[in-house]
């Protein structure tokens, strides 16, 4: 017997404080444009799956693909089952399998191609009437952002984002969510025009991972953090997200975009805004929203920008043993490019909180190691005791949020080395979910997919959230734009170009290596 009805309401058999079980999606089919691309492929599908094998798809779920290939259903199925049977996190289970496959159909179709879409239209509602979907219905836009607004329009014009009163119709777009400020006001007002707010799911896939979720744990939990988590004790904060690898086969998406665009407007800020808001009054996606806002609208940027932040390119050579190609070379790329792939930046947040803490952040490729991290770095302690020892002698205390590879957090401290002399060195005390849970974490599409199904919105920015955080980041786009040069070199495998050092510097810091 499921623990909750479809509606929502919870089973007389289960204890309210028994938090172990999930929600189940109610009936309901998921339509996925842009199903043979890497995204689908690699994860939307598996995620599915693995919902569905660890029970917390219904029966009736039904998944559509949408797209060019002259496939039949059984060639979309063999294509599904290969995506599962290779990206999925659970075991394969044939029942599972063979339920799951008797809701899989493909509609074939470009999206300037109205029979498609009046097939589509056909197909949800032959599945409503033999699979029991109940009219609800959620959209994956998995595709380019230059085809959000034809496919909203399509599904509008051929009455599929109308839900009759008990259904609803949802939306998933896949950032980034235009490329500056205009764009995506310009986006927004096309998607909203066809569903209501309430409706469009912005997916960050960040903000699916149980590591951010643990911040506001970890933050609000606990009285061990929150009393110093201000501007009394912090010295600076580091957001981190560092790529091993190239842009690889992005070229034709990443040429004009950047490090900023591509990860500082969305993910960064939204660790930011995790790292430095203040306690919402409730888990509620209103309340969450409305203190991550507060945050992203006190920002403040330095008035001048060509000492706050940097900007570098990768250059060819060796990384972990293999020669590799420079981002200048990379295959049909424009050698006078001013795409970068590293950048870093320095914003202050005008709160009473955090006045005169800067927070730096800094997003590169073909770096020493993947990694993302929040590293809230503290004050010297006072050194009244240790006057032979220079105060460079102590490093500074620091909690680390590790939001990937190995999710976890780290408290990093003084100690007295063993012996007679009072030597003080610094020592770090490490949680890994890893170690300390034996559930393994969820890939973050497979929360951020079952939300959507129901209808559960606090993980995902709002637009206003998407705008303020535009307003962050393109005077720094606008101060790059205006440069000749093209953004400076450094080597693969180092931790970015000498700027990026001579920033902190210039503040009397330097970054940690993660």
């Amino acid at each position: 017997m499921s623990h909750e009805q479809d509606n929502g309401s919870p089973s007389p058999l289960r204890d309210p404080r028994d938090r172990r079980l999930s929600r189940i999606a109610g009936p309901s089919s998921l339509v996925i444009f842009g199903v043979t691309g890497d995204l689908a492929r690699k994860k939307l599908i598996p995620a599915v799956y693995d919902l569905a094998n660890r029970g917390l798809l219904p029966p009736s779920f039904s998944m559509v693909g949408f797209g060019r290939r002259e496939w039949s259903d059984a060639d979309f199925t063999a294509y599904v089952k290969e995506a599962v049977q290779a990206g999925s996190r659970t075991a394969f289970s044939e029942s599972v399998w063979d339920q799951l496959v008797e809701g899989i159909r493909f509609v074939q179709g470009g999206f300037d191609d109205d029979q498609a879409f009046d097939k589509l239209r056909t197909t949800l509602e032959e599945l409503d009437e033999k699979r029991g979907t109940r009219g609800n219905v959620a959209f994956y836009l998995s595709v380019p952002p230059k085809s959000f607004e034809q496919v909203c329009q399509q599904l509008s014009s051929h009455g599929l984002a109308d839900s009759a009163e008990g259904q609803w119709r949802r939306v998933v777009i896949e950032k980034p969510f235009g490329h500056d400020l205009q764009s995506a006001r310009d986006l927004n007002e096309v998607v909203e025009a066809v569903f209501p707010a309430d409706s469009v799911f912005r997916i960050d896939h960040y903000l699916g991972k149980e590591t951010v979720q643990n911040i506001l744990a970890l933050r609000f939990a606990n009285q061990l953090f929150e009393p110093i988590w201000n501007a009394n004790y912090v010295d600076h904060v580091q957001i981190t997200m560092a790529e091993d690898i190239g842009i690889g086969g992005r070229a034709g998406y990443y040429d004009g975009v950047g490090a900023a665009r591509d990860v500082i407007q969305n993910h960064l800020l939204q660790l930011l805004a995790l790292t430095a808001m203040e306690e919402p009054i409730s888990f509620d996606a209103a309340h969450l929203r409305a203190e991550k806002e507060k945050v992203l609208a006190a920002v403040r940027l330095p008035k001048d920008l060509s000492k706050h932040s940097a900007r570098g390119q990768y250059t060819g050579g060796w990384q972990g043993g293999e020669k590799v190609t420079g981002f200048l070379e990379e295959e049909g790329f424009n050698p006078e490019s001013k795409t970068e792939t590293f950048a870093a930046i320095r914003l202050d947040i005008n709160t009473r909180r955090w006045a005169g803490v800067p927070f730096y952040l800094r997003a590169g490729k073909r770096l020493g190691r993947r990694v993302t991290e929040i590293a809230v770095v503290f004050k010297r302690a006072p050194n009244l005791l240790f006057r032979d020892h220079e105060e460079d002698d102590f490093g500074q205390n620091a909690v680390v949020i590790r939001v990937q590879p190995d999710e976890g957090a780290t408290i990093r401290f003084g100690s007295k080395v063993p012996g007679t002399q009072m030597e003080v060195r610094d020592v770090s005390m490490d949680f890994g979910y890893g170690h300390s849970f034996t559930e393994s974490s969820p890939e973050a599409y497979e929360r951020l997919i079952l939300d959507v199904l129901l209808g559960e919105p606090p993980l995902f920015p709002r637009h206003e959230e998407v705008e303020l955080s535009w307003k962050i980041v393109d005077p720094f786009e606008e101060y790059w734009a205006s440069l000749d040069e093209q953004p400076e070199p450094y080597a693969p495998g180092s931790w970015g170009p000498p700027s990026a050092a001579e920033l902190l510097a210039r503040d009397g810091r330097t970054w940690r290596r993660p």
